[in-house]
This record gives C-alpha cells, structure tokens and sequence, in this order.
C-alpha cells in the first residue's frame, strides 16, 4: 500500500471499531432444554444488535458444542414455542430482541432428534490425519483422581457421536459398575447370545419380574437396540441380582462377575431352552494329565472351562511374555515332576520322575482369553498390577495348542468329565492366588437351602479341521488404573458393520485398529486416566473371540424378526419412554416457586408450601391452585383471594398483579427457573373489604399503635408509603389508617433490635430516615404530658423497650406437692396460727381463690415481721464469721430461721388444700408417720442442719425473706397446679429494700463453680424491676398427662435469681428449694445455675422445666456419686445425686450420704465399711481418706463425679503414701481369670508387689509374672490373647517409671505363674472360645481384637437378597 491507502485503510478500521463499540448489544441468555448432554447448561452470549440469527445459531453451536441444524432456538419466556429461522439474515434488533435488557431462549430438539454434539479436535493444532485418538475413559465432572497426564499430546478424544451416528445406546455408571456396563455391552454385541436372550420368553405367573435375571437382562437389551436415549441405567439389573446401592460403591473384576453371573443365568434357566446356551457358547475342554517318565503310563482327567487364564509374567521371573500366543505356549507347557516332587506312579508301583501338563481337547464357540494382570508382590505385601506390554493378533491360529490325537482318542468319550463338578477349576484355582484372602469366603451366587450347584454336562466332543481352528477378535475388555482401583471399558467390534467401537459407560464412539493397538499396555506412550506412580496406562484384561467358520451365520435379530413377546415388550418400553419424555418436558416448563399464606383460622400463623404451575397456566388458574394448596376451601371464598409478588425475608410485598389475571405465569414469573429472587403471598380479605394495590417502588409499613393507659401495643396494621414522603405526610398516612390525630402524634421506628428512632422532623423524607423495603413503625396519640418528656425517660421508650426485650417462655411447673406436712406440723407447734385444717377429701372445702388469697395475706404480714427482724439482725449477720459447717447462731436468726420454716410449711399446706379443693387425692399418710416425721424435721429444721440432699422429695427450708412473692395489689397467686393468670411487674413493686445491694460476683469468683445460692443473693434481683407477667396453660404431652405449665412473658435481661424470685408463687416454695431446667430440641434437659446471668441466651417458646430440691448455695457443688462393683459385669452403677460443699471433710459427706443411700437405694452401710474415690470416666482413682477437705485435699468442680466402693473388710488405706492396686490372677492352665482382689502397697516397689502377690496366691515369687492392664477399667482382655499381647515381667525395680507408670490408686495388674503351660486346644475349641470371648467383650462394650476388613465378594443372589447376619452391624 502507498502511505496514503495505509492511512485511510487505518481510519476506516479506526471507524468501524469506534461504531461497533458504539452499537448496542444484545445480552442472550439460552437455556439448553435437551437429553444431549448428561447436564443441561445455560449459556449467555452478549452480541450486538446487527448480528444475523444465521450467526446467532453459529455462535450458539460453537458455544454449546453442537453441529449446526441439529437443534433449534425458540423463545423462552412466551406461549410461542415456535423456532427462530435459523437460516435467517435479519439482525437480532429486527427479530424481536431488546437491547440492554436479558432475551430469555431455548435450545430445542429439532424435528424430535436431539443436538449432534460436535468433534472434540485436539488442542495441539495438528491436523485430523495425524491426531491419535484415545478411547480410554472419560474425564466425569468432580470425578477424583483425575490426572492431568490424561489430557497428554499422544492421546486425544475419539469423536464421541450421538446415537442417531453411531447406531448404540450407552449405560450409565451407577458408581462403580463400569465392570458391569463393560460386561453387558459385549453379552449385547454377541449375536448368538442376544437372539438366545430373546427367544426365551419370561412368564410372569411363575416369577416376580423385579428378581428375574433373564426378563431384566431382555428388558435392558431391548432398550438398547431400540431406545432413543443417549443413555439408559441398569439399576434394574443389578435389583434383580439382589443388590443394594451400596453394591454399586463395590468395584469388582471382569472375569469374576462373567463367571458368577453365567452360574446365576444357568440357574435361572433350568429346563428351558436355554439350559445349556452358556456351555454351548462359552465352555471347551481340556486333558489334565501326568505321564511317567520310567514306563509311559498317563494318569488323566478331563475339565471343562469357560475361559483360559494366561499368565503375563511367570512367578519369579523378571521379563514378561510379549504376546498372547508365548502365553498361551506357557500354559500347555509340561512341567517335570522329580526329586521330592516324584509321582507315585499305579504301573510302577513307586515314585517316579514324571511331566505334569494341560492339552485343549476342545475350543468353544467364543473363546474368551483372561490376561492375568493382577498379581501380589512378595517383597512389598501389596497387589500390583502388571502393565506390561502383551501383544494380541486380529485372528489367532488355535491349532498349535490343540491336542488332536486326544481329540479323535475314544478313550475321551469314556472317561469320567470331572469338569462337570469343577467348571472353571483352572480359572477359579488360579484366580484365588491373586484376589482371594481367606479362603472361608465363598465367592459366586448364593442360592436359597433348596438350591443345588450341581450340573450334569454332556458336552459334545467332535473331530475339527484343523484349518477351522481360527478366532477372530471380537472384543476386548480393558482396564486403566491401578491394583487398587480404576475404570473399565470395552471395544467391541460389530457383527453387522465390521466397525469397532468404544463402549465406555454412556459414552459410544467409534475407533480404528489403532486405538485397539493402544490397549496392549507397555510404559511407552502416556499413562491413562487413573494415572499415578503405581499403575501405568489402560491395559488389556480379558479377550472375547469368535470362531471363524460360522461368523457368516451370525447376524442380530432385527425388530421386524422380534418374536411377538418381545414386540410387546418394545411397544411396553416405548410407551414408558414416550411417558417419561412428557413428564420430563412437563418439569421443564413448570414454574416452582416458594408460597405463603396468613392463614386465617390455623392460629393466624404464616404457612409455607411449594407451588408448582405450569409456565402456560394464567394467574387466575394458579390462585386456584394456591387457593387448594393452602386448604382454603370453606373458610375464605376464592374471589377474597389474590397472588402477591412477596419477599419473605424483609416481610415485604413488592407488588400486586391487578388486570394480570389472564397473564402466562412464565411471562409473569419471568420465565422457568430452578429458583426465583422472590416469593408469592396467598392474600385473603374479608367479603366487605377491598384489596389495596400494591405498586412497585412503595415500601411497606408495619405500624403498632401504642395505648399509654393500658400499657398495650396493638397488632400490626400494613400502610404503604413512598420513600420521598416527609414525615408529616406520613402522620397523614397513618392518621386515615388509624383513626389518630396526626397533631398530637408520635411516631417511632425501630430500625433494628433495640434501635428506637423518634421521627421528630416534619420535612426529613422516609429515605433520610432510613425506612427500607419493610418497615416497623409504633405510634401513640394521646393528651397526656408523656410528649413533654425527654424519649429515652418517657413512659413511650419505657414500654417499647419492654416490648422489644420481652420473651415467651413455656414453664413446666412440678407435678408433685413441693413437700409433706411435716413443716406445717413445725409451724403449728411454734406459731399455733395456722387455723385451717387439711380434711382430705371430706367436708365443705374452700375455694381455690379463697384459699390462695388467705394465703397472700399471711405471707404479707409474714413479710413485714421479717423486715421488722432484718435491721436488727443485720449487724449480727455481717460480724459472724461462720464456717459452712459449723454455724453460729444468735437467736434472731434462730427467729428468722423459725419463720421462714413456718412460711415453707404454710407453702406445702396451701399446696395441700388447693389439690384437695381440686379434687386431687392428697395421699395423707396416718397421724403417727406424720407425728414422727415432724419430730424428726423439726429437729434438723430448728438446728439449722444443712443437710445436703438435692433430693426432688426432701425440699429444706431457707432463711431467705418471702418479701418478693407478692404485691400489695396483685391478683390470685399461681400456685403449681393453680388456675388464674398472675402478674409481677417489678417496676411497680415498694422500693424499700431499694438501697440493699450486695454483690453476688464474689460467690462465682470465690468458689469457681457455676452454682451456688449466696443467702443475700435476693436483695441484688430485687434492685432490678423488670417485666414479668404469668398465665397459666394447660402442656399435654405424649404420655397422656396434662401437666401443669405457665406461659410467661419476661423481660430477658433480667436475671436468673430474680426470674426464680418471681417464679415462687407459681412454684409454691422459696427459690432456694426449686431447680431451674432448660429443655433443648431435642429434649435433653440442663440446669441453669449461674444465678448473675441473665435469660438473653433464650428466645419465644423456649421452655423451661420446674423440679423441686434445694438449689445450691455458696461453695456448694452438684455431685453424682456411682458404684464401684470391680467383679461385674458392668462395674458403673449410678446411686444418687447429692451435694458437697467447700470445707467439708469426706467423713462428713459420708455421713450426709448414708441416709440417702438407705432411702434411695436399699443401702445399709457402715459409715467405716465404704470409701469414696476419684473417678475418672470408668476408670477408679485416688481413695479419698476421711480427713481429706474437698477444695484443700481434694480438687472438686460442678457435676463432679465420684466412686463409692462398698469394704468387705476395715478400711486399709491410712495414708496417702500407700498404694491401692486391683490385681488379677491369669490362669493359663483352665484359660480363666480370677476376681480381682484389692493390694494396698506401703510404698512403689516392684519387690513389695511380687510379694504381696505371692502371699494371697501361693505363687512362688521366683515363678511369679505380672503385667499392667491396657485401656479402660476393667481393662478387659481376650483370654486368647492375654498370654502373649501384654508386657509381662518388665524389666523395672520401681512402679512408678516407664513402661508400667503406676504412680495413682486404681491401676490394673495381672498376674500368673510361669511355670503354668496354657491349654492345648483344638481348633474347634479355639474357634468356640473365640466366639465366646468376642461376644462377650462386645457386650462389655471393650476392645475386641482388630481384624482387618475382608474385599466384599461378588454374589448374585437368587433368593431376593443377602440374609442378614445378625452378629455384624
């Protein structure tokens, strides 16, 4: 070009970019809708708005990888279903495409044939003629172990073709049935076999069609001459062969499933026709013989076999065979017996030297050859597979290998066919070398009790031509990976066209002679698809080939030939495919997207379902549907319904559909899809009401309206404003809402929790304010002078910030009355003013309100006596320094201490009188259990014993002050089982304790538990006023009973201590003598005890579980004390849960537990005859001696756990420099093992121990052996075992060092004589014991010896499934 052209070439190339820059653009989003591919992709082009629908289908094919004119393009988002022209020239603009905005298509079928997938060329840029291509396995999305070596430039993808190319239909891999779907793709391309197949005609009076082997295996094979799909499943197939799933996980080889699954079919066709197609097909014979060297006799026996392994390198040597024929010439080679190996020969009548040897009597219509790959490497342990190298001919002569004079030799037609006992003997014998590791596991079909295995064969034997003796290769089964695992594929050659084809799970495709020459393994060329530093690339298993002579007569049934049983069968499977496709074309356009609904009547809660509409189905027809989904039906009329664009999680409606009745749901909805950006509301009106538009662009208001005089705040009711409307206009909106004066009205929105914003400025729009899509807004309109004061101190704030920390809770109250009338009894004989009697269920009784208003009356006077004592007592209490066991007294206390006792007692008689007046049965005991209760309480009561019993039935007093439980203008109290709702609002409570504030922080810091009740722990709660409000209801639960419960609605923040405080009218008993429980889903319950906390953790409708028995105090801590019974079976046994406290001595809380014990748990002890020790799990620790101090001596946390170990004998252990060991005797003699016996050691010497033994056993200490326990007590062992497992007689003069470490109470030691010889034991004995030992360690839940997991043997079943073993899992 001259410089001028360069320069206008330049600016017109300049120009035509800058426009094309400049032109709009197209965005297409295509879905592609057709069974092509395994997943349907979507694919989005951005074009400009002058390219051609011509180019559009060009750009679409390249794109989804189809051939052009093989699919079509239609509309996505209309009725109109009809194609784009694909031949057209208009530009996307003048097709009906908008610019700048999202044009929805489908990628169709075209005349009921779907897409061609295009040729997958190799990224190398060389040329068709000189790509290689591989038909090894196919890389599956998010398969693992996928190399990258598989993508090498050597190999490159065959062509894969659709089925309406290559003619055949794939199967899909279930998991790991790439074995299976190789098998059955080559029982399908042989001729002989398939037309076998399809004369046999299943009836179905005789047989379940689901287990029937043949009809399923028939049924598969029509569907794959004459089905359409790409791909069909074989599930039904390996149903019928009595598989789970979890057999499609199990990856078995080849040969072993032909061999089982020939047995199964042999079964199955027992006296049909096809009784004998398998041999007749598949098995030959050969001579098994041994000939003398010395005289010439031959011993020999005849065996039939279904395939002929080949060893690819023999045992011990280091070069492998280079083809099939040098294997074969191998396997008939003799082998010389002689030296220790002689054969005793009949004719000689001694050993002679002799040649042992196979000769081939017969050949079989198909001859199948198996390369024995898999092999065991003796120097590593493991299973190698051998990638050698191993050539195979195209047609391979079989004459060199036959013996012909054995042949023609009458003496064959006379001896006995041992082969008809041991089909397969060669192969099976062989095969077991490699894969089999225990030789108990019987591998092949498992048949039912009337099952027999045994065949009687008469096989044919008849003289050949030698010349016929030729085989044709007809398929090859090839396997890529490793010993450990890999991936099967076949390429079969076809019958009918001569052409080969790879068959690898759904994937067919055809290939060439030299893609077949790439299977013969080898380290040349690259590795296959499981490529890794073990295994090399695909490599040939197993060859199935075709005599010659009658390949002629060979030829596929075709469909118009069907028999009619099989026509019907057709007609049957293609019905059910037309079926499928118009239910999955329906699925394809069905819209399914999430709907809501306010049901009107089902508790006015938002329920949830799923609609599913067809995308062609209007508006109208889809409320209908919503209408009938949410059971609407005769509660709301249709017409008092609409469908609303909704946003579940910002509880927005967007907007309505009015005059959009008739609309398409796929135009409403914008078109099918997986999952939409938002939700559909069912709305329901009632008759005289009309619906609001809702506008795109508003935004939703939630408004509450507040009433200051009754402290109440209002359903929400919905107003719909703009973002740009001021905040007077908005009071305008709410005031026609509302029927409020927009002068005097307040208005607050709460932008999130706890966010209470005043819209105090008239002209400040929504958006300035931070309204959003949903909103929630409370307005309050009154004359009061509450607006006058600062928001945050007005009682508007005040109630709204009770309305926003305010929960429901469910509160289980106890069924029980909280005690007896021991108390009552007490308070009778202090006071003597408790003038009402409990009468049982005779006389005129009072009503519960009677009685539950006499009752608040007495515990107010009560209260004030109390805060008359506490200012004189107060000085006392602060200057005593008592001990938590030995408190002193002054007699205030004693009088505090007497009162509260009479305030518990008046709880357990009121209880009383309310069950009575309900018609409950007290259960009274007689006058003199009573008397003897009340002098037995009243002593420990007025004594102040603190006893530690937590115990739901043995509820203590407590010397709190009662001056919480009631208001002055409170209603009925809640009792456990009361009826009348209750409030406590602590805000309005007197404010006279209001200056006592005593910290509870110390009782946490000083103990360090979780749980202790400090006894002025009350005055800190009280200084917190709270929300808190009761009402009963009825709990019914799955048992039938009615149990008592409270719905309470509480302010969170308020503390557990002053929630319990506020429970005690409901509850009947002071805080202190009540447990709290929180209840989780899954209903395991725990104790809520860390008092300064508060309830923020919980949320509406948590419940919470009410039990009776002394909460904890201050350095208390909750203890489970369990037994330790060391010659049982199960040596844990829990006995009861009980209470220590810091300072307490162990003889003391022995004390304190003897009388649960006897109460509880029928345990009479001797306070000397039992010890308490550490546990550890299962394991017992440290003894615990009596003058221990828990928190000085002994470490103590909350729900401890400790042992109690009843003596036989006086307490031996004194101080803590002995050692308590539990020993046991071994005894090998008898295999037994003797109770444990307790050995307390005066210091950590082996020589101590050895002698201590030798003491209680009689064991000489010269002879005496011992060894330490393993893992958990009892450190349970088989005794099969025992006698070579442990360490016996370490070589240590000391227990405390390595490798016995016996530094702690509780270690386990065995023990034996050495000079004791184990019992001799045979084998069957040895077996029973094993069992014995192993169920019995099971049991025990201890270790049973690790046995390593067997390879799950292939079976097929013929009785509907494996039988359960009931000892496995």
């Amino acid at each position: 070009f001259a410089p001028g052209e360069l320069k206008q070439g330049c600016i017109k190339l300049y120009s035509e970019i800058q426009n094309a820059a400049e032109e709009p653009r197209v965005l297409c989003i295509i879905q592609d809708t057709t069974n092509a591919k395994t997943v349907n992709e979507r694919l989005t082009l951005n074009l400009p708005a002058s390219t051609a629908l011509s180019k559009l289908y060009e750009d679409v094919a390249h794109k989804a990888g189809y051939v052009i004119g093989t699919f079509d393009l239609a509309w996505g988002n209309t009725s109109d279903m009809a194609p784009l022209d694909h031949s057209s020239e208009m530009s996307l603009s003048e097709s009906g495409f908008e610019p700048g905005k999202r044009n929805f298509l489908q990628l169709t079928d075209k005349d009921g044939e779907q897409p061609q997938i295009a040729s997958v060329s190799d990224s190398s840029g060389l040329d068709d003629s000189s790509q290689e291509r591989f038909i090894g396995p196919l890389p599956r999305d998010g398969t693992a172990g996928c190399s990258s070596d598989y993508s090498s430039p050597s190999y490159s993808y065959s062509s894969i073709l659709n089925k309406s190319e290559t003619g055949y239909v794939g199967l899909v891999n279930q998991a790991m049935t790439c074995y299976l779907n190789s098998l059955l793709q080559t029982l399908f391309m042989t001729p002989e076999f398939r037309n076998a197949l399809y004369n046999w005609e299943f009836e179905e009076s005789e047989e379940d069609p689901v287990t029937s082997i043949p009809y399923q295996l028939q049924r598969l094979f029509v569907l794959l001459q004459t089905s359409k799909k790409r791909a069909i499943e074989t599930t039904d197939v390996t149903r019928s062969f009595g598989w789970d799933s979890s057999e499609a996980w199990q990856q078995h080889d080849v040969q072993e499933l032909c061999r089982v699954m020939f047995d199964a079919l042999e079964q199955k066709w027992k006296q049909t026709e096809q009784a004998d197609l398998i041999n007749q097909l598949y098995q030959g014979k050969l001579k098994d013989y041994v000939r003398c060297l010395e005289c010439g006799y031959e011993s020999w026996r005849i065996d039939t076999y279904l395939d002929i392994p080949l060893v690819i390198r023999p045992f011990g040597a280091s070069q492998a065979f280079g083809s099939v024929e040098e294997a074969l010439q191998a396997f008939i080679q003799p082998e010389t017996l002689d030296g220790p190996n002689q054969y005793f020969c009949e004719r000689c009548k001694k050993k002679c030297d002799a040649r042992k040897g196979l000769r081939f009597l017969h050949f079989p219509y198909l001859l199948t050859l198996q390369l024995k790959r898999f092999d065991f490497d003796y120097t590593t342990m493991h299973r190698i597979k051998l990638n050698d190298r191993m050539t195979f001919p195209e047609e391979l002569d079989m004459s060199p290998f036959i013996d012909v004079e054995d042949e023609k030799s009458p003496q064959t037609e006379s001896c006995t066919d041992s082969g008809a006992e041991n089909e397969g003997s060669c192969h099976s014998d062989q095969m077991s070398n490699d894969f089999s590791t225990d030789d108990c596991v019987d591998e092949g079909i498992c048949l039912d009790s009337t099952g027999s295995t045994e065949r009687v064969l008469k096989p044919k034997v008849t003289s050949l031509d030698i010349s016929l003796l030729t085989f044709e290769l007809f398929s090859v089964m090839v396997h890529s990976g490793s010993a450990a695992g890999g991936h099967y594929y076949a390429c079969i050659k076809s019958f009918s066209d001569g052409q080969w084809y790879s068959f690898n799970d759904q994937h067919v495709s055809k290939i060439t002679q030299d893609d077949i020459r790439k299977t013969y393994g080898g380290s040349s060329g690259s590795r296959g698809y499981y490529s890794s530093a073990f295994c090399a690339g695909p490599g040939m298993c197993g060859l199935i080939m075709s005599a010659l002579y009658v390949v002629v007569s060979a030829e596929y049934l075709a469909v118009d030939d069907f028999p009619e049983h099989i026509k019907s069968l057709v007609q049957k499977e293609k019905e059910s495919e037309e079926q499928e496709k118009r239910q999955r074309e329906i699925e394809r356009n069905t819209c399914k997207i999430k709907l809501f609904c306010m049901h009107p009547v089902k508790m006015l809660m938002m329920m949830e379902s799923k609609l599913e509409v067809h995308k062609d189905k209007t508006l109208r027809e889809a409320t209908e549907m919503a209408y009938k989904l949410m059971e609407l039906d005769g509660v709301v009329p249709l017409d008092c319904c609409r469908l609303v664009k909704y946003d579940e999680f910002h509880e927005y409606l967007e907007r309505s559909y009015e005059g959009e009745e008739d609309t398409p749901m796929g135009l409403l909805l914008g078109g099918v899809k997986s999952s939409y950006m938002f939700d559909l509301l069912l709305e329901t009106r009632r008759p005289e009401q009309v619906f609001q538009p809702y506008k795109p662009g508003e935004v939703m208001v939630k408004v509450h309206v507040v009433d200051l005089k009754s402290e109440t705040i209002a359903p929400p009711i919905s107003v719909r404003a703009y973002l740009n409307q001021t905040i007077t206009e908005f009071k305008q909106l709410i005031a026609q809402a509302t029927e409020l004066s927009a002068e005097t009205m307040r208005v607050v929105l709460e932008r999130c929790y706890n966010d209470l914003r005043l819209l105090y400025v008239p002209n400040k729009t929504l958006k300035a304010e931070g309204f959003f899509r949903s909103n929630k807004v409370f307005v309050e309109s009154s004359d009061s002078t509450d607006h006058q004061v600062t928001f945050t101190d007005s009682l508007l704030w005040k109630l709204l910030d009770r309305h926003g920390n305010t929960i429901r809770l469910l509160v289980l109250l106890p069924e029980q009355s909280p005690g007896t009338l021991t108390n009552r009894t007490v308070c009778q004989k202090m006071g003597g003013d408790s003038d009402v009697s409990f009468e049982g269920s005779k006389g005129n009784r009072k009503s519960v309100e009677a009685i539950l208003e006499e009752s608040t009356e007495k515990l107010k006077n009560l209260s004030l006596q109390q805060q008359q004592q506490g200012s004189s007592t107060s000085d006392s209490q602060k200057s005593s320094d008592a001990s938590d066991f030995e408190h002193i007294e002054s007699p205030t206390q004693e009088a505090d201490s007497n009162s509260s006792i009479c305030a518990a007692a008046d709880n357990r008689e009121l209880e009383n009188r309310i069950r009575a007046a309900a018609g409950g049965s007290g259960g009274a005991s007689s006058d003199a259990e009573n008397q003897f209760a009340c002098e037995e309480r009243s002593d420990s009561e007025v004594n102040n014993d603190r006893s530690t019993s937590s115990v739901d039935s043995d509820i203590l007093s407590s010397s709190h002050s009662s001056d919480t439980l009631c208001n002055a203008d409170s209603g009925p109290i809640q009792l456990a089982n009361g009826l009348d709702s209750h409030s406590i609002t602590s805000s309005r409570r007197s404010k006279a304790h209001e200056g006592k504030k005593e910290t509870w922080d110390t009782a946490e810091e000083d103990s360090g538990t979780d749980s202790e009740y400090d006894d002025n722990g009350k005055s800190k709660a009280e200084a917190q006023y709270l929300y808190f409000k009761a009402e009963p209801c009825a709990h019914d639960e799955s048992s039938g009973d009615a149990q008592k419960c409270l719905v309470v609605h509480v302010d969170k923040r308020i503390t557990l201590a002053a929630f319990k405080q506020n429970l005690e009218p409901f509850v009947g008993v002071t805080s202190t003598q009540f447990k709290v429980f929180r209840v989780y889903a899954n209903n395991q319950e725990f104790e809520s005890v860390r008092l300064n906390e508060t309830l923020s953790s919980f949320s509406d409708d948590n419940k919470i579980t009410i039990r009776l028995g002394r909460a904890l105090k201050k350095g208390e801590y909750r203890v489970k004390v369990y037994q330790l019974l060391v010659n049982e079976p199960e040596p844990c046994k829990f006995l009861v849960d009980t209470v220590f406290a810091k300072g307490m001595t162990v003889r003391q809380s022995k004390e304190e537990l003897l009388p649960q014990l006897k109460e509880q748990c029928k345990l009479d002890l001797s306070i000397d005859r039992f010890r308490l020790r550490k546990k550890t799990w299962k394991n017992p620790g440290t003894v615990f001696l009596d003058y221990h101090v828990y928190e000085e001596d002994i470490n103590i946390s909350s729900n401890w756990e400790v042992f109690l170990e009843v003596l036989n004998e006086p307490e031996k252990m004194k101080s803590m420099s002995q050692l308590a060991v539990l020993t046991r005797r071994w005894r090998p003699a008898t295999m037994k093992l003797e109770p444990f016996q307790e050995v307390v050691l005066e210091s950590s010497s082996v020589e101590e121990l050895k002698e201590k033994l030798s003491e209680i056993s009689g064991i000489p200490l010269e002879n005496l052996e011992f060894a330490k326990g393993r893992g958990t007590f009892p450190c349970d062992i088989s005794v099969l075992e025992i006698h070579q497992d442990l360490d016996w007689n370490p070589k240590v003069s000391t227990l405390n060092v390595w490798p016995l470490y016996i530094c702690d109470d509780g270690a386990v030691v065995f023990y034996r004589d050495s000079t004791e010889e184990p019992m001799d034991l045979s084998e069957d004995e040895r077996n029973e014991l094993m069992k014995k030992e192993s169920s019995r360690l099971l049991k025990t839940g201890h270790r049973v010896s690790y046995s390593p997991r067997k390879e799950k043997a292939l079976k097929i079943y013929l009785d509907g499934g494996p039988a359960k073993d009931p000892g496995q899992d």
